[in-house]
């Protein structure tokens, strides 16, 4: 008898008169609003405005689901286009089954226009989105709770989840690895990862979204290969623990390249916004920051050299000309003073042509 266990719930929907409110469907939803709303504080902290974030996630989110089904019904295609298949079966989402390479990988087309459109670089914005997705997969693998779906083998750790037996689609009745807890904590921790390294790091240029990308798919793989759920092999491995340990060569590849290639982080990630602060070390020299800080400099030294002329102290040539013949004539009356009072009575006439100014000029 087993002593602890989680409960499954006894229905995956309930009816709200005509309308039927299914678990599967809110833990999507749920996990969209939480993606984005974080999404857009990490965007705004990059120097990003608010709502830009949302905006793309209005072609993003469209994409990524449609892509997600699509992974779904091709990789597990007898369902619906098998022996005894309902091909418009492929339509009913709700039921479960969202691939989640598919909907990332379609989803960054979404995300690619809507980045083009706003003339956004699509690196920066899923750097700012990375975290968010992962919290957003965290609250969305729920949705299989609701639908008793994608579990482990039977087990009898208190931790148990308990499966209710249905005859009509095969399922026997048990407890099992929950599966989609497991994958729910892990997404939880590598979204505290990438916010960790980010802040660390200051990564950019698409480097935190590789590494959401790589430290998710560390966890898929193993996580993967504890389901019991019908899926194809290759090589005696799970379609999905070949495609994880794949795509986690390739993140940390492009991870390793870009960081080489374009080390430190966007300064400016939106047209027109203010630039993050410390981006790439000095904001100041990049984008508009850098042409407001020469503009500035000229402003300071501009009105320094107008003062000056307007007080007499640029002064010009003729006018040191004219001091200097000053100054000539004032060393010549020093000595005049030791004169008799007959030198000192001498015309000026006289005495002129010595250090006139008509004489230095010429």
């Amino acid at each position: 008898m087993d002593l602890a266990f989680i409960p499954s719930p006894s229905v995956g929907v309930v009816h709200l008169g005509p309308i039927p409110l299914r678990g599967y469907a809110f833990c999507i939803i749920i996990g969209v609003f939480v993606g984005v709303w974080l999404g857009n504080k990490r965007w705004v902290q990059r120097g990003g405005r608010s709502g830009t974030v949302a905006d793309i996630a209005v072609w993003a989110v469209p994409f990524g689901l449609v892509g997600g089904r699509l992974y779904h019904v091709v990789t597990t295609y007898e369902p619906y286009f098998g022996p005894n298949g309902h091909p418009l079966d492929a339509f009913k989402v709700w039921e479960g089954g969202l691939g989640i390479w598919g909907a990332v990988a379609l989803g960054a087309v979404g995300a690619w226009i809507g980045c083009r459109r706003r003339g956004i670089p699509l690196p920066a914005y899923a750097d700012a989105l990375a975290p968010g997705l992962a919290l957003g997969q965290a609250i969305g693998r729920w949705g299989n709770w609701f639908n008793q779906e994608l579990y482990g083998k039977r087990t009898d750790v208190p931790w148990a989840l308990e499966i209710s037996s249905d005859p009509a689609i095969g399922r026997v009745g048990g407890t099992y690895h929950p599966t989609f807890l497991y994958e729910c904590l892990w997404c939880i921790g590598v979204a505290a990862l990438v916010i960790w390294a980010d802040k660390r790091f200051r990564l950019g240029h698409g480097r935190a979204f590789a590494l959401y990308v790589a430290a998710y798919c560390a966890g898929r793989a193993w996580i993967e290969y504890m389901r019991v759920d019908e899926a194809h092999h290759i090589l005696g491995l799970r379609l999905n623990v070949w495609v994880a340990l794949i795509v986690l060569v390739l993140a940390v590849a492009y991870f390793v390249v870009s960081a080489k290639k374009a080390p430190g982080r966007e300064a400016v990630v939106e047209p027109g916004a203010q630039p993050a602060e410390g981006a790439d070390g000095e904001t100041a020299e990049s984008g508009t920051g850098g042409d407001g800080a020469e503009e500035g400099k000229v402003s300071v030294e501009k009105p320094a050299a107008k003062p000056a002329a307007d007080d007499g102290t640029a002064e010009s040539g003729a006018d040191k000309a004219d001091k200097a013949d000053e100054a000539e004539e004032s060393a010549q009356d020093e000595p005049g003073d030791t004169k008799s009072e007959d030198a000192v009575d001498e015309p000026a006439a006289e005495a002129k042509p010595a250090g006139s100014g008509s004489t230095k000029k010429s």
